[in-house]
């Protein structure tokens, strides 16, 4: 089911991306505002002044969390976190779900494969995540032992790849 929904996503993404600009036109800010699954994250980015950093050169690798992945937090805590007094907390949490780097799908299970099941990230905030898979499922391990599912692969734009999760991944 998952798997079917994740192609689901991807083709609805697809879908929306495909307007008179190609997808490799659009940054990765550009794709995930044309998702109606990434309004959440898309507030989050605008409100910790992280637009312009995400549109820039690159490359990056984000893993983006769906609206049902922030639904998934404690009742009130998007809504603090988007306050302007908790801008660097949310800097920080946005961050790190991006690796510098260009990794597509592809990439992430073969590093995944040569570190014999399991790869570290280090993500632009400094902080650190695992990837390793789960069935044929790819999943991400953060800094708290919280784990999300990789649903869909390789939205790829201007300036990096997107990966969409079901859950948001937080540092310590």
């Amino acid at each position: 089911m998952k798997s079917f929904f994740g192609l689901v996503v991807l083709a609805l993404s697809i879908a929306v991306g495909s307007s008179s600009v190609s997808a490799q036109d659009k940054t990765i800010v550009d794709i995930a505002v044309g998702s109606p699954d990434h309004t959440t994250l898309v507030a989050a980015v605008k409100a910790a002044d992280l637009v312009g950093t995400l549109q820039s050169a690159g490359p990056f690798t984000v893993f983006a969390p769906v609206n049902g992945a922030f639904d998934k937090l404690p009742a009130g805590t998007v809504a603090t976190l988007l306050k302007p007094e908790n801008k660097s907390m949310l800097a920080k949490i946005l961050t790190y779900h991006v690796v510098a780097g260009n990794l597509d799908s592809k990439a992430v299970v073969a590093a995944i494969k040569k570190g014999n099941g399991k790869v570290e990230l280090t993500t632009v905030s400094g902080g650190k995540l695992w990837a390793m898979m789960d069935g044929k499922n790819v999943v991400l391990k953060d800094e708290k032992g919280g784990k999300s599912t990789i649903t869909a692969v390789d939205l790829k734009g201007s300036n990096g790849v997107i990966h969409v999760i079901d859950s948001v991944v937080l540092p310590n």
